[in-house]
């Protein structure tokens, strides 16, 4: 599942995020999500979350729980 659809995400969920410095690389961050930053229902870039942690993303990717 790709990231663009806030409904879809939820707090706890392992996903992967790429980080506003590594943009221009694509180089993705997987983490555990703590907050759901992005107010509107979907967004074109990915949902922006905050992973437990601290580090703040866009979601590029939601993965499967194992």
């Amino acid at each position: 599942m790709n990231g663009r659809s806030r409904a879809d995400i939820k707090p706890g969920a392992r996903v992967q995020v790429v980080q506003k410095q590594d943009q221009r690389s694509g180089r993705l961050t997987e983490g555990i999500v703590q907050d759901i930053l992005t107010k509107s229902p979907t967004h074109p870039h990915g949902i922006k979350v905050r992973l437990e942690g601290g580090i703040v993303g866009r979601v590029k990717e939601i993965l499967p729980d194992t």
